[in-house]
């Protein structure tokens, strides 16, 4: 037996164990970016993280001299840094995993040179990255005086909602929130829930002492013809997939913004017009004015694209520019572009994504994700939220993962 363990293809093998401790640790760091942390039972997911920790300390001690765990030693300790600033006070979590972080620096078979410079910029790491989220929260994060007077569930399980009294000089306010239900990871002992995803519905003042909540399960027939008496000019915005399924190409959507009024004299308009210029409504010399041409299928492109622009997209000298192969940054270097002598914008090339409510029929509706019936919130009898709007216009963008200073409020 003592040969086997003494053999080195075990404890490579062996060594491997301490790649998947830390991955846990790196999705826990990933974890603390975006969401939050609810704990349920605090003295239980302590006791299994020290377990999981003592074996994972004896596994890498075992493994020391491997590569895979010298360098599982030098990346616990930076990603849990997040964890920590993020997750302040849940210390049954991410004491244990801090304390195999160091054991395992410190007793690694790396050189003692390398672990003293990778201890030393860690050590840094933490306490400029502490000084800074501090700096951060107490100095630019508006502290708010709020009082949750009222939270629950729809009906549906689907959304999750609080009533907010906020105290200010103003006779303060009260305020409704929203998010959804159903995007939270849940794990034994606790939860994860997306940050940032709340959405205020609805807010008056001065704070208002009476609320009743209710909710009411409507039909999509039914919600588009109410939408449809409040307004003929309601107008959604839908994704680039949802568009392509309603039949749009790339092309019909670009419009001209900010268009001065020098260059709408040009396509016949006037000054008093303000409205975005749909490409599709001009003619092919209109286009020219632009600098922009198109081709027979209706693909649109750069007449004269800039060196800037074609390196931007990493195109051919000589080869067609399509707007339809833009991204965000090749737009803002031809928006950029688009100046007079004095600096002032000329016009904007855009992709509008909105469609008007009243073109679409139901079956389009359905197409592009709104549910035959969805949830209906009442505050004191007035509708404030619409799951059907909702799906439109993508309140909820539970996929999207962005790293901003939001996530540190």
């Amino acid at each position: 037996m003592k040969k086997f363990f003494d053999n080195v293809w075990t404890k490579r093998g062996i060594s491997l164990l301490s790649l998947v401790y830390t991955y846990g640790v790196c999705y826990l760091c990933y974890l603390s970016l975006f969401y939050d942390i609810h704990i349920h039972a605090k003295v239980s997911l302590c006791l299994i993280t020290i377990a999981i920790s003592i074996f994972a300390i004896v596994i890498m001690l075992y493994t020391r001299k491997q590569l895979v765990t010298k360098i599982s030693s030098f990346i616990i300790l930076p990603a849990m840094l997040p964890v920590v600033l993020l997750y302040f006070g849940e210390w049954g979590l991410i004491l244990p995993i801090i304390f195999t972080g160091v054991a395992i620096l410190l007793l690694s078979g790396a050189g003692e040179g390398l672990k003293t410079a990778l201890g030393t910029v860690t050590l840094l790491l933490y306490i400029f990255g502490a000084l800074g989220y501090f700096i951060f929260t107490s100095f630019f994060v508006t502290p708010v005086e709020e009082n949750v007077v009222m939270k629950g569930v729809s009906p549906s399980g689907k959304y999750r909602y609080r009533v907010v009294n906020t105290t200010d000089s103003s006779k303060g306010s009260t305020a409704i929130y929203i998010e959804p239900n159903y995007a939270d990871l849940k794990y034994p002992y606790m939860t994860f829930t997306l940050k940032n995803m709340e959405r205020q519905i609805h807010v008056e003042r001065p704070v208002n002492e009476t609320i009743v909540i209710d909710w009411i399960t409507q039909s999509r027939v039914e919600t588009t013809e109410q939408l449809n008496q409040i307004s003929d000019n309601i107008l959604i915005s839908l994704s680039e997939e949802n568009l392509k399924k309603l039949g749009y190409t790339y092309d019909e959507k670009l419009v001209l913004g900010e268009c001065a009024v020098s260059y709408r004299k040009k396509i016949g308009q006037t000054a008093s017009d303000v409205d975005a210029v749909i490409l599709d409504t001009l003619t092919d010399e209109q286009l020219e004015i632009f600098g922009i041409g198109r081709e027979p299928e209706g693909r649109y492109y750069v007449l004269n694209p800039s060196e800037k622009l074609i390196k931007k997209l990493d195109a051919k000298k000589g080869s067609r520019i399509y707007f339809s192969d833009f991204n965000a940054d090749a737009y803002e270097v031809f928006n950029d572009e688009q100046i007079d002598a004095y600096g002032n914008k000329l016009f904007t090339v855009e992709k509008e994504t909105t469609v008007p409510l009243n073109s679409l029929t139901d079956a389009q509706l359905e197409t592009v994700g709104i549910p035959a019936e969805g949830d209906v919130m009442l505050f004191n009898g007035k509708i404030c939220f619409r799951e059907y709007v909702a799906i439109a216009e993508q309140y909820f963008d539970v996929d999207s993962r962005k790293i901003s200073l939001d996530i540190l409020n």
